[in-house]
């Protein structure tokens, strides 16, 4: 800074800026000439300054509390949320590009892997968009067996989310009895489909195979057990204050939110809308079975905590009602142009096909073999235009929308991601509130990650 010298007055004034005293006293120091500055401008951003607390926090995005890989970028006064950002990306697994570069069938491999809470959801909305541009549909005992195992695994999924929901807001016992039961899931999961997640089991024309002999049983004890354990909850929840009061009046988002920012799922029926796409559009046989849509116009996180322990019990009730309805008959359609040998005996190292099975097609038949061959490794052609196939999730509407240029791999695949969508619901429910809200609002969300950043 230039100066020149002190005038009679005793003021300072700065060169070349004009005749009269400057705003900026000054003092001598062995640093030289220091300068006080006040008055002008200054006045005002210290007078801003003394009622501005406000504060940047970053949440994430390996923070205990935010359901997996999510930033959140936090705008705080004092304890008050004045602006929330998500930032998604950290998971990125490039799903939707993969699958364009492999046949239809092995794109339910990558897949499943997106929301790997529900994998059978978004197996279930790929499969039904293939089968509807072949102009296909799975055989009836398949259609029920996707049923049985989608409500399975929506309970694995509702379990979770109080599991983790819990432990984000302190309640361990939440956590580990969650988890105890999403095992129990898990392990009948294993035993129906050979995998405990990521099962790639509902493929394009059915099932991968039939169910194993004893599937009845082992259904049936699952059934009874979660009867007996889902009671628990409401004991140790339900009418538990400290977590009713972390959850009521916290997260709100009305209707007309959830309808302008695209949400469906849990937090969309919390709100009062009874839209349940097994309901309003069915699909795979789910209209000829009775259950209900349970819904609260709270549009809080207490509201969506209650529908969605009130959806497995609805969950038990279909399998219940699909155990009875199941009949003989085949998981695959008859097209063996575009059924994988679905109706095949393992060999005795519990891998490969059988020897009887070798023995049938490279004996009997090169063509069979040929044939076999081409469909694996080539897979088979899907006629030329897109179809886009929403099922329930549950987190909500999952839809894929699939085109196809007439060759044996998709052209392109879109998975319409409810995470992803109702994430943009995370400003709208926390700004406003304390940050202690936000943890509550992104469990009662639900998201996976996985989704998300597919």
């Amino acid at each position: 800074m230039t100066t020149s010298d002190t005038t009679a007055s005793g003021a300072t004034e700065y060169e070349g800026a004009g005749s009269g005293p400057a705003y900026a006293d000054s003092r001598e120091t062995t640093e030289g000439r220091v300068y006080t500055v006040s008055g002008g401008d200054w006045d005002d951003v210290l007078s801003d300054a003394q009622h501005d607390e406000r504060m940047v926090i970053n949440m994430g995005p390996q923070h205990p509390s935010t359901h997996g890989v999510l930033r959140l970028v936090l705008e705080m006064e004092g304890e008050t949320v004045t602006q929330l950002r998500s930032v998604i990306g950290y998971l990125h697994t490039g799903i939707e590009k993969n699958c364009e570069y492999r046949t239809w069938t092995q794109g339910v491999t990558f897949v499943t892997r997106m929301d790997y809470l529900a994998p059978l959801s978004t197996e279930m909305a790929y499969c039904l968009a293939v089968e509807k541009l072949l102009g296909i549909k799975a055989p009836p005992r398949a259609e029920l067996l996707r049923i049985l195992l989608l409500e399975i695994n929506r309970i694995g999924s509702h379990f979770v989310y109080i599991a983790t929901g819990g432990m984000e807001l302190g309640a361990t016992t939440a956590m580990t009895l969650g988890f105890r039961e999403r095992e129990v899931v898990l392990h009948l999961l294993e035993h129906l489909t050979g995998l405990r997640m990521n099962h790639a089991f509902i493929r394009p024309g059915g099932l991968a195979q039939d169910m194993p002999d004893d599937y009845h049983e082992a259904v049936t004890e699952f059934v009874k057990t979660m009867e007996e354990r889902l009671p628990l909850y409401d004991k140790l929840f339900t009418g538990q204050p400290i977590w009713r009061n972390r959850l009521k009046d916290v997260g709100y988002l009305p209707v007309d939110g959830c309808l302008a920012l695209g949400i469906t799922g849990p937090v969309l029926r919390s709100a009062g809308l009874a839209w349940d796409l097994r309901k309003t559009q069915p699909y795979s046989r789910y209209d000829e079975v009775e259950f209900d849509v349970p819904t609260s116009t709270d549009a809080d996180c207490w509201a969506r905590y209650l529908i969605r322990v009130e959806e497995m019990h609805q969950s038990l009730r279909i399998i219940k009602q699909v155990l009875k309805m199941l009949e003989p008959g085949a998981v695959m359609v008859e097209d063996k142009k575009v059924a994988w040998p679905a109706q095949l005996s393992i060999s005795s190292d519990g891998m490969g096909n059988s020897l009887e099975h070798v023995r049938k097609i490279m004996g009997q038949s090169m063509e069979s073999l040929i044939h076999h061959f081409k469909l694996v490794t080539e897979g088979f052609h899907v006629p030329a235009g897109q179809a886009y196939a929403p099922v329930e999730s549950p987190r909500g509407e999952l839809g894929a929308h699939l085109v196809s240029d007439g060759g044996t791999r998709p052209l392109r695949v879109h998975i319409r991601e409810p995470s992803f969508v109702n994430l943009q619901a995370m400003p709208a429910m926390a700004e406003g509130g304390l940050v202690a809200d936000v943890i509550a609002a992104v469990a009662s969300i639900d998201p996976v990650m996985g989704g998300v950043d597919r």
